[in-house]
């Protein structure tokens, strides 16, 4: 792993010339359609035609059949094909961050000075369902067809834990929903763009207990798109000081699966679970920190994958804004808050956006680039110099990606 000292030097950075999105919502389109839009205003943005980009990497979506399975190819046919190279990636959630991983192994490698990415999703109503028939090896598979367990329901368990170990409330978690709410409504792009009280809140109905309707993110169409670069291209191009990618963490849990002790025949002792000794979302926190050469104190804001509100407090601790079991305190206080000391989900998060799984990670990238060149208009954080995003997949897939200016 790259030094603190190493990273300062910026040898690992790469350039974002260009973000671009496609507002999310209910469209009823093919996710083509929306990956292209989102890749068309990215170009724009970099101030590059599409001939010269070298290579395309998607993020792909398993809802879109053969196509979705090759977005990389998908995307760079609908563009027009110009011989650039493609390259598709599936992390479920983390696809998008794992696309821009790709991305900067290539332009580090020298195989291309400058990569478009691009993830879009068109969503089936409801909370995702595992695709292809039956299949045992897929933990989504046997939570929806074994267990009965919708997502909906382990974000529900996981609330209760946060309760019972920390005193969490369900006020706690509405405001989480308030907050994300009044910045969505800054955001063109989000797809709920009304704020919400915490009466409100507490007046939705009762999804998993104790999380309600407004407590739990929607399921949306939409897309977004970076085109990414050596930092010698963004200069030849006339970005003397683009943002810059300086960390990209996609580490797996330090153990995959739950490690059960035989019992004591002898002793008829009960089995004994042993738990990882930290969090998999801390890890690849403090991962991205230690390439980035920053810790998150030097942050000026941050965008977290808030599936639930509760899981949006569990990524405060995660990402070392405040001790274990202190999430709470920070959005009671407003820290969280635009206009609070480290504004966390400023665009609005998965709480007004809804989740287009392969988009969802470079939004988050998107955002944070607004952000640090400080064109982000009514939800602009001041002074913004460095930025984390994070979210977790299945199957031990989890990103976290820095980015400063």
């Amino acid at each position: 792993m790259t030094s603190g000292a190493e990273a300062g030097s910026g040898s690992g950075e790469i350039a974002v010339l260009g973000v671009g999105m496609h507002p999310w919502g209910k469209w009823g389109h093919s996710f083509v359609r929306y990956g292209v839009v989102a890749a068309r205003a990215a170009l724009g943005d970099a101030g590059l035609d599409w001939r010269r980009i070298r290579s395309v990497v998607g993020a792909n979506t398993v809802r879109g059949g053969y196509p979705g399975q090759v977005a990389g190819a998908t995307f760079a046919r609908a563009l027009g094909w110009q011989g650039a190279r493609v390259t598709s990636v599936y992390a479920a959630c983390a696809s998008g961050a794992q696309a821009i991983d790709a991305a900067r192994a290539q332009i580090l490698a020298g195989l291309a000075d400058a990569v478009l990415v691009v993830g879009a999703d068109s969503a089936p109503k409801g909370f995702f369902a595992p695709s292809g028939g039956d299949r045992p090896d897929d933990p989504d598979w046997l939570r929806f067809r074994v267990l009965g367990a919708t997502n909906p329901a382990y974000f529900g368990l996981h609330a209760r834990r946060r309760m019972a170990l920390h005193g969490d409330t369900p006020e706690d978690f509405a405001l989480v929903k308030v907050k994300n709410a009044a910045a969505g409504a800054l955001n063109p792009d989000a797809r709920y763009r009304t704020r919400v009280s915490p009466r409100e809140v507490a007046a939705s109905a009762v999804v998993a207990d104790p999380l309600r309707l407004l407590d739990i993110c929607a399921t949306s169409d939409g897309a977004a798109a970076l085109v990414l670069s050596s930092l010698e291209f963004a200069r030849r191009h006339g970005a003397a000081d683009p943002v810059r990618l300086r960390a990209v963490s996609t580490l797996t849990p330090v153990y995959p699966r739950t490690v059960l002790d035989l019992p004591d025949i002898a002793t008829d002792s009960a089995l004994a679970v042993r738990s990882p000794p930290h969090s998999f979302r801390a890890s690849l926190a403090r991962a991205a920190y230690e390439e980035a050469g920053i810790g998150p104190a030097d942050l000026s804001l941050a965008e977290v994958y808030d599936l639930s509100t509760a899981l949006e407090l569990e990524w405060y601790e995660d990402i070392g804004l405040c001790g274990p079991g202190e999430g709470a305190k920070l959005v009671r206080e407003g820290v969280t808050a635009l206009g609070g000391r480290i504004p966390v989900n400023a665009g609005g998060g998965l709480a007004s956006f809804g989740e287009a799984v392969p988009a969802q990670a470079i939004a988050q990238v998107c955002e944070l680039t607004r952000q640090l060149r400080g064109t982000a208009g009514a939800r602009q954080v001041a002074g913004a110099r460095a930025g984390i995003a994070v979210t977790q997949g299945l199957f031990g897939h989890g990103s976290a990606v820095v980015a400063v200016r």
